[in-house]
């Protein structure tokens, strides 16, 4: 769900400054998205890391915590080697994205 309360806040209620956040979270997630993908597909673990890493910033921006949470939890599984369970990871992560 998008809760744009800190996004208000951050840019002090200034709608152009809102509307350029909302503009780069909308051209920026999809081709984040089907670049995990790929590194998914690829099994390229370090840059599927940065990528749900330099994803988590606009999520900040569009209030959705369950998004985030979700790359966190992708970050971390790549850093402890846990490989298994980043499809279902990006899954739920896209999941999200979609329906919110």
């Amino acid at each position: 769900m998008v809760d744009l309360t800190f996004l208000r806040k951050f840019s002090k209620d200034d709608s152009q400054k809102m509307k350029r956040y909302i503009s780069l979270y909308l051209d920026v997630a999809p081709n984040t998205f089907a670049e995990m993908k790929r590194n998914l597909d690829n099994q390229d673990w370090e840059q599927l890391r940065i990528n749900a890493h330099s994803l988590k910033p606009q999520t900040d921006y569009m209030g959705i915590d369950s998004l985030k949470v979700e790359l966190n939890k992708i970050e971390e599984a790549v850093k402890d080697g846990d490989f298994e369970i980043l499809d279902n990871l990006y899954n739920t992560s896209l999941k999200i994205y979609v329906y919110s």
